[in-house]
C-alpha cells in the first residue's frame, strides 16, 4: 500500500475517494476552491438560517455505512439519521394528492385508493419489475466498472441470460413502459419523474431508469443537518485517517509529464503538489475545456451542449407556508408534463412547471432548535427543472421573477401558499455555471437519453495515466450515493494501477533495468 494522491474537489465523489484511499494507507491531499466541503451538497444562509442548497434525498445508506466502516467507525456515530415513513407527498391540485410510504403495502393501498384496484395491481407489478432491474444491475453496473458497450455487461450478468437483459429494458422508452403499468396519466407522471433524478426527461430516457423507484422504495433517510452534514462527517473521518484539506485553494493545472502521465497539480498561487495520482472530482467538461490546463484537456472527450442533463431554478427560502400539509419531500405536478419537457428541450423554462419542495424542518429534520408551528417560518428548498444553458443565457432579473410567479402558480393550484414577499435567494442555470464551470449549469453530467447513454458516461480512468475522474457526472450516475460510488471506483482504480506500477518496478530484467507497467489511456 501507499503512495501520494491529490483529490481536486471535496464533493461526495472526492470525499469518498479520499476516505477510502487514506484507509488503505495513502497520503491524500484534497484541494477545494470553496470554504466548505460538500460540492453541490452545500448550504446558504437565508434570513439568518442555514438552508440546504444541494441534493436532499438520501438513499442507499449501505454505501456510506461501508465507507465509514473502512475508516474504523460507524455512520451513526457521526450523523443522526432516521428512516422517513413518507417517501414523498405528491399533488396535482388541491384535491388530488398521493403519498408513497416506506411500507410498500401502505403505498399499494394508497395507490389503490387514489386510482383504483387496477392501479394498485399495476403498482405491485411495477414494484416487482423495478426490483428485478435493481438486482440485475446493482453489482455489475451500479457498483462495478463502467462499460462502453452492452457486451461486457451481458458477460457480467451471464451471456446466456438474455431474459435478464430484456428485464432491464434498455431499448424501451421510459414513458411508454410506464404506460404498461399505469394507464392513469397521473401515476405515469409520478413514476416518470424519477428520470429527473439523473437530470433526464422521462420522454427520452430508457425504461431502465425505472429502477430508481426501487432504490427509493428500499429506504429514504433523513439526516439532521441535511446532506451537508454527511459531507462534514466524511471530512472528519478522512482527517482522522490523515487526509489534508486545502480549502479555498484553486487548482490551476494538472501537471502532466510526458511518458509518465499526471504527476500532481499546480495551484493558482503557483505552489506545486507532487502526486502519484490525481483524482478530479469535477464535471469532466471542466477538464475537456482546459480549466485544469491544456495538457490535461485531452484526458476526456468534451460533451456537446445538447447532450447535457437538466439544470434547475432553485429557491432557498425561510418563509411561512400555509394551506397544504407539507411532508419532508413534496412534488407538485404540472398539468401538461410533455409540454414541460418540450419547453426545456427548446431552451425555455417551463411556463407551468412541476415543482419539488423540500421542507427541511419537517419530519423531525432540523439543523438547530427550529420547530414548525403556526406563524413560524420554515426552511425550504424549491426546485424547478430548467435547460442547461447557463453559459449562453444570463437569466436577467425580469426572467427569474417571472419564473418565481410561475412556480408559485403551481403551488397555489395545489393549495400551498408561500409568504409574500418571502426571504429567499435564487440560483439559476447561470449561477450553477459559475459554481461548476463548463457545464452550462447541468447538474447531473450527461443526460441519460437513449439506450446507449449509460455506456457513454465518463469512467474513472482517463486517456492520461494517473488522472482519474469522480463525481456525479461520471459513472455510475448522478445523485449522492452514485457520486460516492464513483469516488470508491476511482480509488479502486488508483490502488490497482499504483500496485501494478510498484510490482513492475520490482521485476528486474537482464542488465539491471526494471520493467515499467504499460498503462493505457482506457476509460474503463
Amino acid at each position: 500500500m501507499g503512495g501520494t494522491v491529490v483529490v481536486i474537489g471535496a464533493g461526495m465523489g472526492g470525499l469518498a475517494s479520499a476516505a477510502q484511499l487514506a484507509a488503505r494507507g495513502y497520503d491524500v491531499t484534497v484541494v477545494e476552491k470553496e470554504a466548505e466541503v460538500g460540492g453541490k451538497a452545500r448550504r446558504v444562509m437565508v434570513d439568518g438560517h442555514p438552508v440546504d442548497a444541494g441534493p436532499t434525498v438520501f438513499t442507499m445508506r449501505d454505501v456510506f455505512d461501508g465507507i465509514f466502516q473502512s475508516c474504523g467507525t460507524r455512520l451513526e456515530d457521526h450523523v443522526r439519521l432516521r428512516r422517513a415513513e413518507v417517501i414523498a407527498r405528491h399533488a396535482w391540485d388541491e384535491r388530488e394528492t398521493l403519498d408513497l410510504f416506506a411500507d410498500p403495502v401502505r403505498s399499494e393501498e394508497a395507490v389503490g385508493d387514489f386510482a383504483g384496484t387496477d392501479a394498485a395491481k399495476g403498482y405491485r407489478e411495477f414494484r416487482h419489475a423495478t426490483r428485478r432491474m435493481y438486482d440485475i444491475l446493482n453489482e455489475p453496473m451500479m457498483r462495478g466498472d463502467n462499460v462502453s458497450t452492452p457486451l461486457p455487461l451481458l458477460w457480467r450478468i451471464g451471456l446466456w441470460r438474455f431474459d435478464a437483459f430484456a428485464a432491464i429494458r434498455p431499448h424501451q422508452n421510459m414513458w411508454k413502459a410506464l404506460g404498461g403499468f399505469f394507464p392513469d396519466p397521473r401515476l405515469r407522471q409520478l413514476f416518470g419523474r424519477y428520470a429527473t433524478y439523473c437530470g433526464s426527461s422521462p420522454f427520452a430516457a430508457p425504461a431502465t431508469l425505472m429502477l430508481i423507484a426501487h432504490v427509493e422504495a428500499t429506504g429514504v433517510w433523513l439526516i439532521d443537518g441535511g446532506i451537508h452534514a454527511l459531507a462534514q462527517a466524511l471530512r472528519k473521518v478522512s482527517e482522522a485517517k490523515g487526509v489534508r484539506f486545502r480549502m479555498q485553494e484553486t487548482v490551476a493545472e494538472v501537471l502532466v509529464e510526458r511518458g509518465h502521465g499526471a504527476k500532481g497539480v499546480r495551484l493558482a498561487t503557483g505552489e506545486r503538489i507532487a502526486a502519484d495520482a490525481v483524482i478530479c472530482n469535477a464535471d469532466p467538461g471542466a477538464i475537456a475545456s482546459g480549466k485544469f490546463g491544456g495538457q490535461a484537456s485531452r484526458a476526456v472527450r468534451p460533451l456537446a451542449p445538447e447532450k447535457r442533463s437538466l439544470s434547475a431554478m432553485v429557491w432557498f427560502a425561510h418563509a411561512e407556508t400555509s394551506g397544504f400539509d407539507l411532508s419532508h419531500h413534496n412534488v407538485f405536478f404540472s398539468p401538461n408534463y410533455s409540454r414541460e419537457f418540450d419547453q426545456i428541450a427548446s431552451g425555455q423554462t417551463p411556463t407551468e412547471p412541476s415543482v419539488y419542495v423540500c421542507a427541511q424542518d419537517r419530519g423531525g429534520h432540523r439543523i438547530g432548535a427550529e420547530s414548525i408551528s403556526n406563524g413560524r417560518r420554515e426552511r425550504i428548498q424549491i426546485i424547478v427543472n430548467a435547460p442547461a444553458n447557463g453559459d449562453t443565457h444570463s437569466y436577467p432579473s425580469e426572467e427569474t421573477e417571472q419564473c418565481t410567479v410561475q412556480m408559485k402558480a403551481t403551488l397555489e393550484r395545489c393549495s400551498l401558499r408561500l409568504e409574500d414577499p418571502m426571504p429567499h435567494s435564487l440560483a439559476s442555470p447561470a449561477d450553477w455555471e459559475k459554481l461548476f464551470p463548463a457545464t452550462g449549469g447541468a447538474l447531473y453530467g450527461r443526460a441519460s437519453h437513449g439506450s446507449a447513454a449509460s455506456f457513454l458516461r465518463q469512467g474513472p480512468r482517463t486517456r492520461i495515466p494517473g488522472l482519474y475522474c469522480a463525481g456525479g457526472a461520471t459513472h455510475p450516475s448522478a445523485g449522492v450515493p452514485m457520486a460516492a460510488l464513483s469516488g470508491l471506483l476511482a480509488a479502486k482504480k488508483v490502488d490497482a494501477d499504483l500496485a501494478l506500477t510498484r510490482r513492475s518496478h520490482r521485476v528486474a530484467i537482464p542488465g539491471g533495468i526494471s520493467t515499467r507497467s504499460a498503462r493505457t489511456g482506457a476509460t474503463g
